[in-house]
């Protein structure tokens, strides 16, 4: 393991570490608490209100019953956390790091898209943006404007309507799932943040992907590395409320208040520990349907990361506001799904139709989608474990209230076989129709808050990683704020785990900067040429 600090090691062997929330923010503060920190795994607790950890990291099911993924998070090589902190990580075979894992990989598989928009039934090889002189202003605008003066503006405020009807928007909100309402200064986030990878978008080039899904790939060696070094994991706990002390001008966490089925529990925190805890959730309140049935929308009552956060917030504007997130389900649902295949006719229509093999596309987004639906075919196996003979595929909705092109009714009341057979619609797959949908489990997904993190929000709403006054307490994940770097990312909840253990613990080290290809005239250049359509 290698010394990220020198050979001096503080001594912190009473220090007592826990974590809210078993999602990838947790799980990076406790390698981060580890490696960096030098806090012994048998100190730290992590807390998790499911039966199994991984968060929105998930990956589950069978090929009995049908896998499910909720989503699947693309990287890019200015990950700087993320794969620094999996260059220490083993794969689950021990043979190499995940981060190697995942370089090597993606050297064989390089994502280069000859589909990414399919219209009238037709693939559309290398869209062009389509963007007019008033739309590029309007960006290098944004790319440049403080983000103060943004303020709670959307996307929409800065556009006029017929930007939304350029190719380049249709890429871009489904590559990233902005809806025209999201937040403008979230938009500009990105339009910085990935900058460098402007030129290839319309081919999804340089995006990379784990050899299985991030669950398995990332969360399971993450999870055997911490469990070799003894953290302890509770599950099906609920962390109901915390007690203050706020006496003093270096404010404390002294308890947390647990719930286990109906048995309540009360940690007395000592003076060396610490909290850290994961605000909200972006797959809060899920709800899985089936093949034969819809799933179901719920709230954020459904769950109790979200009322953690209301009530520790309270009376406490440090904290943030939460119901900024939490209060516009419908600006931040929309559906996935998953469809496990016994039969290798869809892939192999898919892959014809493309010119992709699995795992080398990317997204298919269906231009005339009245539910903006797209799908992505992944390398096989997706799943460790998965039979040969079966396949996996995700996609997703961006619009679940409105009628399908061909099946009828909206998205959100649309079993899986109904979704199934509006995808096959927009392919113009009919004599195969009966028998992919016959060997075919579809799981829809309802997911209430997935887009929240993208809300308008104003400055504050999104608290500190450790609130100004807080001696031990911390925040990770999706809703706490990082300067410059962007949410709905792995990369974002990392980041965030790896600077509240930094400055919790005092820390002469920090996250590394995020990348800004802002300052490189060949990236600005290349960008430019890409908005103009002049790809050499």
């Amino acid at each position: 393991m290698a010394n990220h600090q020198g050979s001096a090691k503080p001594d912190r062997s009473e220090t007592k570490a826990y974590l809210v929330g078993g999602g990838i923010a947790s799980l990076a503060a406790a390698a981060f608490l580890i490696r960096d920190g030098h806090v012994l795994g048998q100190n730290i607790t992590i807390f998790e209100e499911l039966d199994r950890i991984g968060g929105s990291l998930d990956g589950a099911g069978s090929p009995e019953t049908g896998y499910v993924l909720r989503g699947g998070r693309m990287f890019e090589r200015e990950y700087r956390c993320t794969f620094g902190l999996f260059s220490d990580i083993p794969t689950l075979d021990k043979k190499q790091t995940v981060t190697q894992e995942i370089l090597e990989w993606n050297e064989i598989i390089k994502t280069g898209s000859k589909s990414r928009l399919v219209r009238a039934g037709r693939k559309i090889d290398t869209p062009e943006f389509g963007l007019s002189e008033r739309h590029i202003l309007t960006l290098e605008r944004l790319a440049i404007e403080p983000e103060a003066l943004l303020g709670t503006s959307s996307i929409e405020d800065q556009f006029d309507a017929s930007f939304f009807e350029t190719n380049f928007w249709l890429m871009w909100c489904t590559t990233f799932a902005f809806q025209p309402w999201h937040s403008a200064v979230e938009f500009k986030r990105y339009l910085v943040r990935f900058v460098h990878m402007v030129d290839g978008f319309n081919q999804l080039k340089g995006i990379m992907r784990t050899v299985y899904n991030q669950y398995d790939s990332l969360v399971r060696p993450l999870k055997a590395w911490l469990d070799e070094r003894g953290v302890v994991f509770v599950m099906n706990a609920r962390v109901t409320d915390l007690m203050f002390n706020e006496e003093s001008a270096s404010k404390t966490v002294e308890r947390i208040f647990l719930q286990q089925g109906n048995m309540t529990e009360e940690i007395v925190l000592g003076a060396d520990d610490i909290v850290i805890v994961t605000l909200g959730s972006m797959t809060e309140a899920s709800s899985l349907g089936s093949s034969s049935r819809a799933p179901e929308l719920r709230g954020k009552r459904d769950g109790g990361a979200w009322a953690l956060w209301e009530r520790i917030a309270l009376g406490r504007p440090e904290f943030g506001e939460p119901s900024a997130f939490t209060d516009h389900i419908e600006e931040s649902k929309w559906i996935s799904f998953t469809s496990t295949q016994r039969d290798p006719a869809f892939f192999n229509l898919m892959r014809d139709f493309t010119g992709n093999v699995p795992g080398e596309g990317g997204l298919v987004t269906f231009a005339d989608s009245n539910w903006l639906m797209s799908i992505v075919l992944p390398y096989q196996p997706h799943f460790i474990g998965q039979p040969a003979d079966v396949n996996v595929f995700w996609g997703y909705g961006l619009y679940v209230d409105r009628p399908g092109n061909f099946v009828k009714k909206p998205m959100a009341q649309c079993s899986g076989d109904e979704i199934m057979t509006e995808v096959l619609g927009h392919l113009r797959i009919e004599v195969e129709a009966k028998r992919i949908l016959d060997t075919t489990i579809t799981i829809p997904c309802m997911m209430p808050f997935i887009t929240s993190q993208f809300l308008r929000r104003a400055k504050g709403d999104r608290p500190s990683v450790v609130p100004s006054g807080w001696r031990n307490l911390g925040f990770a994940g999706q809703f706490v704020e990082v300067p410059d770097d962007v949410v709905f990312t792995v990369e974002y909840s990392i980041r965030t785990a790896q600077a509240a253990v930094c400055e919790l613990l005092d820390l002469p080290t920090t996250p590394p900067p995020v990348y800004k290809g802002e300052f490189n005239p060949r990236v600005l250049f290349k960008a430019f040429a890409a908005l103009h359509d002049l790809r050499g």
